[in-house]
């Protein structure tokens, strides 16, 4: 009786290491298939954006941005939402990808186009051209390529160093001196840019009204006075979110209030 157990027991164990050879092997085989499966995804997005089946494209493409953000793929997104004349979704998710490529125009113009078909006109706040510059400057590239622009700055600006220490020609010194503290210059500017705009990533106070119309309150509450109206495609800042199911907003115009956060979805 004990031979007979342990000769049970024996198989039993080959025939479990068996089964799970066979997953694992199964396993390996199917995921060149799913990695392949993930590449015709997003070629059937495109392929049904193209074909005007545009339904089709959003909701593959919204699979897609499951697997993480993406620029691209929030662009085409905003895409297929306006040719469905939905302009605040289009709105919002050129936002995000303006959000992620802050130097692509073709985002900026058609988010501004987008922009032009919503019911408010809000007039931004006037701020000293220095300040626009800067912001401007700041949105020139993404976190990532600022981050490049930094490495790049540094080795270029360590061998210039190395031809102001060991070169004995007085304008290959003067070059490599000038030269490096000129590309330390840009070295910090970049790290500060790509801070600026990592910083953006990290805490969003953008958000785009969702809802068709919102009142505006004095307090967070529902029977606070109404001070303003807005519309669904508008864009404010969020300025505080203590306050539970509520959210203290700005206009680009500087006025401010309280409104329901189910009327608005951050960018």
């Amino acid at each position: 009786m004990i031979k007979y157990a342990i000769q049970h027991t024996t198989a039993a164990k080959r025939f479990v290491g068996t089964i799970a050879l066979g997953c694992c092997l199964t396993l390996m085989l199917m995921m060149p298939l799913t990695l392949q499966a993930q590449k015709v995804t997003k070629a059937d997005a495109d392929s049904a954006y193209t074909h005007e089946r545009y339904q089709q494209a959003i909701h593959i493409y919204e699979e897609l941005l499951k697997q993480g953000e993406d620029a691209d793929l929030y662009y085409n997104l905003g895409n297929a939402w306006y040719r469905t004349d939905n302009i605040t979704r289009a709105i919002l998710n050129y936002e995000r990808a303006l959000l992620l490529s802050p130097g692509d125009e073709d985002i900026r113009f058609n988010l501004q186009m987008a922009q032009s078909k919503t019911i408010d006109r809000i007039t931004p706040e006037t701020e000293m051209f220095f300040v626009t510059w800067y912001h401007s400057l700041v949105n020139l590239m993404s976190v990532d390529a600022w981050a490049w622009l930094a490495l790049v700055s540094l080795a270029l600006a360590i061998i210039l160093a190395l031809v102001y220490l060991f070169v004995d020609r007085v304008w290959m010194r003067k070059t490599g001196f000038f030269g490096a503290l000129a590309l330390v210059m840009i070295f910090l500017l970049a790290n500060l840019f790509a801070w600026q705009q990592r910083d953006k990533l990290l805490h969003r106070d953008g958000a785009i009204v969702v809802a068709p119309t919102v009142s505006v309150k004095s307090t967070p509450a529902k029977n606070g006075t109404d001070l303003f109206t807005i519309h669904e495609g508008t864009r404010v800042t969020i300025t505080d979110n203590t306050m539970k199911g509520w959210r203290e907003i700005r206009l680009a115009d500087g006025k401010r209030g309280w409104i329901a956060v189910e009327t608005i979805e951050i960018i």
